[in-house]
C-alpha cells in the first residue's frame, strides 16, 4: 500500500508533540505576512496542512475562509479537533478534490520537497490552475537542486532548484513573485494568476 503522507503518518505522534503545537514556530511570520494581503474573507487552500498549527490558525486569524489537506488520517484528525469548523480532506494533495474549486491563495509549507520530481511538477500545475485571477501561491523549498533524507521520516526528499521552481511557476501562467527566507532559513517561491490574460 501506498504511503501518500510520505512516511508522515507513521511518526504523526512525535510530530504533533513536537512541531504541532507551535503557534509561532518556524515560518509563522512569513505565512502571516503572506495571509495579511488578503482581503478578509477569501478562501485559501493550506496543503500538507499537518495539525493546522501555525498556518491554518494564521490564515483564520487573519479573517480568511480556510480549506485543508493532509494524506495522514492521524494529522487530518487532530487537524478536525483543533478547527472543527474547516474542511479538511485527508487525501494526497496532488489527486485532491479541491482542485475542483477555485480559491485566492494557496499555500504549501514543507510539502513540495516530499514528493518525486514528476508529482511536484503536476502539483504545481494544479496548484496555479485553481486560483482564481488575482490569487497567489506560495511554497517552501531549498534554493538548490539537492536529495536529502528527511530528518523525521528518513525517506528522500528533493528540491528541483530554484530555476527550475521559477520556470515551472511562469509555464503554469503565473507571474512569478517574491521570495522569500524565514527564520529557520527556509526559502518560499511565490506566484501571482494575472487578472487578464495577455494574446
Amino acid at each position: 500500500m501506498i504511503d501518500e503522507s510520505n512516511g508522515y503518518d507513521s511518526i504523526a505522534e512525535i510530530y504533533i508533540k513536537v512541531r504541532g503545537r507551535a503557534i509561532n514556530g518556524i515560518g509563522a511570520s512569513t505565512a502571516r505576512a503572506w495571509a495579511g494581503t488578503f482581503n478578509t474573507g477569501s478562501v485559501v487552500l493550506d496543503l500538507g496542512c499537518g495539525t493546522g498549527i501555525p498556518v491554518t490558525k494564521i490564515l483564520l486569524e487573519a479573517g480568511l475562509n480556510a480549506y485543508a489537506v493532509d494524506a495522514s488520517p492521524k494529522m487530518a484528525e487532530d487537524f478536525r479537533q483543533n478547527f472543527p469548523h474547516v474542511p479538511v480532506a485527508c487525501e494526497s494533495v496532488e489527486g485532491s478534490s479541491f482542485f475542483n474549486r477555485r480559491f485566492d491563495g494557496i499555500i504549501a509549507v514543507g510539502l513540495i520537497f516530499l514528493m518525486s520530481e514528476g508529482t511536484q511538477r503536476t502539483l504545481i500545475a494544479k496548484m496555479a490552475a485553481a486560483l482564481n485571477p488575482g490569487g497567489k501561491l506560495l511554497f517552501t523549498a531549498p534554493l538548490d537542486k539537492v536529495e536529502w533524507k528527511d530528518i523525521m521520516t528518513e525517506q528522500v526528499s528533493r528540491s528541483l532548484g530554484a530555476e527550475e521552481y521559477r520556470a515551472l511557476i511562469a509555464a503554469a501562467g503565473l507571474s512569478v513573485g517574491e521570495e522569500f527566507r524565514d527564520e529557520g532559513g527556509n526559502h518560499y517561491f511565490s506566484g501571482i494568476r494575472p487578472f487578464t490574460v495577455e494574446t
